[in-house]
């Protein structure tokens, strides 16, 4: 199994290039699921989620073609990818292959809509909380589908068709809003979803799908209007850039000192986050081409964040920023109000000598002036990363084990840091 070996005390000078988002791009691929004509996706990361997903897709019968550049070492990145679900041979998502990645439960939406019928395992246990399903059968249901789970499957059906109906959210779901908007896209009717999720993920698949042919209104914004039609076309789209990924290199660049510009990366799609790190002594700015990161000199300042839906901090930087806090004049509070069980990565953070307590779903964490380089081991995909932050600020050397948590959702991250000074490997067991 591998690792990634951590040398800290390396200020980050240079480019980082920032991929396509993995949470555009899973979502985009699920919606060539809606038509049989071929939906090319540009500026696909290559991530092992990326990969996952699209053994589920072919499961169901979608053929794909990859284009890109390939390195000498067979890497592939800035990837074309043409997805083409002409005939869609089985309706059914399998727990062996459900299990590995939730995101694949969304293929429940076009199915039922495209098909009439979807057969989809229950996804089971997180490591970072339950995540029920609750909500995606309800807006299914509002929509007309019969559900029953039967032997730990959703089996959702709508012999006549989906119609359009007026749905609000309990609470916002990204995933939820994701599957009611490519469900309603084929639905007889208009269907307005209140409360739905505003982000920019959300925004991309919305726009993806009016490209195909759908008729969808307000995305962006906590309600959504969409008029379905008979059926979807092919189209061409590109996946975002990854605002987690920019905000994560944003954060390292901090706990590092330097200059980094981000290529590719947008500052709109993160802004609260952009707010903080400002409070927390870390200049920002867009430029030409990307944004530019920057502390030379000044020290971190703590700073405190509550993690809310967008546009509020994401929750997928509280791990990073938690990271970043270690080695802050003063100390911070990270509350955590999306995800129960978020805090798996605080016992190792401890382990490089970070000062943080906890308490219920809020972090407390006092600066240190030194951290010292240990081994750790990942517990999720962000807990792994804020490890790398902390070791490429800690003395001495950092193993963090378990690196196959990164390579779902950080294409080529050693690759990028070592190439703006970060002494980073990835070494192979």
């Amino acid at each position: 199994m591998d690792s990634i070996r951590i040398v800290g005390g390396h200020r980050l000078n240079g480019v980082i290039p920032i991929s396509g988002a993995k949470n555009a791009a899973l979502p985009l691929m699920i919606a060539s699921l809606l038509t049989d004509d071929t939906l090319t996706l540009e500026n696909v990361p290559h991530l092992a989620d990326v990969e996952q997903l699209i053994r589920i897709l072919s499961n169901h019968g979608v053929d794909y073609a990859v284009r890109g550049r390939r390195r000498a070492d067979g890497q592939n990145f800035a990837r074309t990818i043409d997805f083409t679900a002409r005939d869609i041979v089985d309706v059914t998502a399998p727990y062996e292959l459900v299990s590995k990645m939730r995101a694949s439960f969304w293929v429940i939406g076009p199915l039922l809509a495209r098909m009439g019928e979807a057969r989809v395992s229950l996804p089971g246990g997180c490591a970072i909380g339950t995540r029920p399903v609750d909500l995606f059968i309800e807006v299914l249901s509002a929509l007309g589908a019969q559900i029953e789970i039967e032997k730990g499957y959703v089996h959702a059906t709508a012999g006549n068709g989906l119609v359009g109906a007026r749905y609000a959210f309990p609470k916002v779901s990204v995933g939820a809003t994701h599957v009611a908007l490519m469900a309603a896209s084929l639905a007889r009717g208009e269907t307005v979803l209140e409360n739905a999720a505003r982000e920019p993920e959300v925004r991309c698949l919305a726009e993806c799908l009016n490209a195909m042919g759908a008729k969808i209104e307000g995305a962006g914004t906590d309600t959504i209007h969409i008029e379905g039609v008979a059926a979807l076309s092919g189209a061409r789209h590109r996946v975002i850039p990854d605002r987690i990924e920019t905000g994560t290199y944003a954060m390292a660049v901090g706990m590092t000192g330097g200059d980094v510009l981000l290529k590719g990366a947008e500052t709109e799609t993160w802004q609260a986050a952009i707010d903080v790190l400002g409070e927390a002594g870390i200049d920002i700015t867009p430029e030409e081409g990307g944004v530019r990161v920057y502390r030379n000199g000044n020290g971190l300042v703590a700073a405190d964040v509550t993690t809310r839906p967008f546009p509020g901090f994401p929750t997928d930087l509280q791990a990073q920023f938690m990271g970043l806090m270690t080695k802050a004049s003063g100390t911070s509070r990270i509350t955590e109000t999306i995800f129960e069980n978020r805090f798996m990565h605080v016992q190792e953070l401890a382990r490089l000598g970070a000062d943080i307590a906890l308490n219920g779903q809020t972090a407390t964490v006092t600066g240190v002036p030194v951290l010292k380089g240990a081994p750790v081991m990942a517990t999720d995909l962000r807990a792994s990363v804020s490890l790398v932050i902390a070791g490429l600020a800690a003395e001495g050397e950092t193993q963090v084990n378990r690196v196959y948590h990164l390579d779902r959702g950080f294409e080529r991250l050693e690759e990028k840091l070592g190439a703006c000074g970060a002494e980073i490997a990835r070494v192979s067991a």
